[in-house]
């Protein structure tokens, strides 16, 4: 018997900017529907989350702005189209939760990070409220102030 190839793990696509721009209070794993072509790309790594956003319509969720570049050995009869918008699988329960939040409590649903699980593409998808621009500016500061403590912490070690 042939032994099977391993599929690749860990993170596909990272949306730093989501994380930068909301508070994130809740986050969902969601499917995704994929073409053929864009799961070669995706094991690649050819996927920008940047720009990113989830509408809901219809109890349906749709991943708008996701660009997964297509690979220029993919079949040429395929018509590929990098930012198509594309279906995200959740279940009712989820879906509703979503729903509700989006429209009475001003939450903003957006794209997170997108990874392998086992053979799977999954998306997580984060629930969140917008930053003003002086709560940035404050997690900037203590992102620094981290950073500058565990430089001194390790710099503590070697002095000695």
């Amino acid at each position: 018997m042939a032994k099977q190839k391993k599929h690749p793990q860990g993170t596909i696509a990272q949306n730093k900017k989501a994380r930068h721009d909301y508070f994130i209070e809740h986050k969902f794993e969601a499917g995704m529907v994929l073409a053929g072509w864009e799961v070669k790309s995706l094991r690649a790594g050819k996927a920008q989350l940047v720009d990113s956003y989830v509408l809901l319509k219809n109890d349906e969720a749709w991943l708008i702005g996701c660009h997964i570049a297509p690979l220029t050995a993919a079949s040429t009869h395929v018509i590929a189209d990098p930012v198509r918008t594309r279906k995200l699988l959740l279940n009712k329960r989820e879906l509703e939760k979503l729903t509700t939040s989006v429209q009475q409590k001003g939450y903003a649903c957006v794209a997170l990070s997108m990874y392998w699980k086992q053979h799977l593409i999954k998306c997580e998808i984060g629930l969140g409220k917008g930053k003003k621009e002086y709560d940035k500016r404050h997690t900037e500061r203590e992102r620094d102030s981290d950073r500058e403590l565990q430089r001194a912490v390790r710099n503590k070690g070697k002095d000695e």
